[in-house]
C-alpha cells in the first residue's frame, strides 16, 4: 500500500505548529507530537520515497534515523525548504547472525544499488556491529546491542534518537526512547545515557549553524 503525500489541508496544518506548545511536554502530549512528527514526515515525498524503497530491501529491523527524521520537522518548524541541511539518509538495520564486515557490506551494496538514483548519500550500517568499532573510533565503550532501538538510546542527543520505518501496510511506526518534546522545541539536551561530550558539541555546533532557533541545553 503505497502512502498517499499530505493532503493540502495537512500542509495548512503544519504551517499552524506551535514549537512552544509541542516543544512543551505539559501543554501537547506524546501523541500529539508523534502525530505531527507523522504529518511532517508524510509531507516531504523525497522522505517518503527513501521509506517506500528502504521498506523493499526488507532489511531486519530496519529503520531511518538521525538527521533525515528531526532535521526534516526542523524545516517545517522553520519554514525551510524540504531537505534543506540534511547531508545524507541513514538507514540502520539489526543483523546478529553475522557480525563479519563482508555481509554488512552485501547489505550496503543492496542499498547502495536500489537508491542509485536517490537524490542524497545512503548510509547503511549493522547495529550489531556497532560496539566493534565505536570505542577504537570515538575511545568511549560501547556495549553489544540487542536491537536497533536499543541503539537509539545512545545518540548524542534526546532530540536525535528517534527511528521511523514504513511497514507494509502503510503505516508509520516510531521509535523514540526519549519523547518527541525535544525534537519540537529544536533543543539539543545531551543524552545522559551516553556521554560524548566533544561529539555532542561539534553536532550542536553545526546546528546553530544552519538552524540559529536551535537551542543547545549545556551540562
Amino acid at each position: 500500500m503505497r502512502a498517499k503525500p499530505a493532503r493540502l489541508k495537512d500542509q495548512a496544518v503544519l504551517t499552524l505548529l506551535d514549537r512552544a506548545m509541542l516543544g512543551d511536554a505539559t501543554s501537547s502530549s506524546e501523541r500529539e507530537r508523534r502525530a505531527m512528527l507523522e504529518l511532517s514526515i508524510r509531507s516531504d515525498e523525497t522522505v517518503m520515497a527513501f521509506l517506500r524503497r528502504a521498506r523493499d530491501l526488507r532489511l531486519p529491523d530496519w529503520r531511518l534515523v538521525s538527521g533525515a527524521v528531526y532535521q526534516t520537522v526542523w524545516n517545517v518548524l522553520a519554514k525551510r525548504p524540504h531537505g534543506y541541511g540534511i547531508k545524507d539518509f541513514d538507514l540502520v538495520y539489526f543483523d546478529g547472525s553475522d557480525l563479519s564486515f563482508a555481509a554488512e557490506d552485501r547489505a550496503i551494496s543492496k542499498a547502495e544499488l536500489a537508491l542509485r538514483r536517490f537524490p542524497f548519500p545512503v548510509e547503511c550500517r549493522n547495529q550489531a556491529r556497532v560496539h566493534l568499532w565505536y570505542p577504537q573510533k570515538h575511545g568511549i565503550d560501547y556495549p553489544p546491542l540487542s536491537c536497533t532501538d536499543e541503539g537509539l538510546t545512545k545518540f548524542l542527543a534526546k532530540a536525535q534518537a528517534i527511528g521511523i520505518r514504513l511497514e507494509a501496510d502503510g503505516r508509520l511506526d516510531i521509535a523514540a526512547p526519549f519523547g518527541l518534546s525535544d525534537l519540537f522545541a529544536m533543543r539539543l539536551t545531551p543524552n545522559p545515557l551516553h556521554s560524548n561530550p566533544k561529539s555532542f558539541r561539534e553536532k550542536a555546533d553545526a546546528a546553530k549553524r544552519l538552524w540559529p532557533e536551535v537551542e543547545v541545553v549545556e551540562t
